[in-house]
């Protein structure tokens, strides 16, 4: 009776550790961007690369801006495991002054399900420059 336990507790076991989970897992090259000095009216956009680093497709379930001059567009198709994606950020620059937004993306990602990316920088008025 002891070597049938055994033998089906090894079993197990060995089922157990084959039977690896599959997760998808997100890595970004880079969580902030700066903008540096932009001028009024110059091209805002700018994206945000990641890798899906896990073993599971990786879904951006959604993308929010912390207001409504930074729109980011997110990956609609889900993301490979080893596949490259970006966000895209678009920062209206028609207002002078600092930039200091947050975009949230939320993910099915196991280990970082929702991640707070920056942006920064300066718009500046090209005529109030001398």
């Amino acid at each position: 009776m002891k070597k049938i336990v055994l033998i089906v507790f090894v079993g197990l076991l060995g089922f157990a550790l084959n039977a690896q989970e599959k997760v998808a897992k997100i890595e970004f090259d880079s969580q902030t961007i700066d903008y540096g000095k932009i001028e009024k009216g110059a091209n805002g956009v700018r994206v945000f690369t990641f890798t899906n680093t896990g073993n599971a497709p990786l879904v951006i379930s959604d993308a929010r801006s912390s207001c409504g001059c930074t729109i980011p567009k997110k990956p609609e198709k889900p993301i490979a495991p080893g596949e490259k994606g970006e966000i895209q950020v678009k920062y209206d620059t028609n207002r002078v002054g600092p930039i200091r937004k947050t975009i949230t993306v939320s993910t099915n990602a196991v280990d970082n399900p929702n991640i707070a990316l920056k942006i920064k920088g300066t718009v500046f008025n090209k005529s109030s420059v001398q």
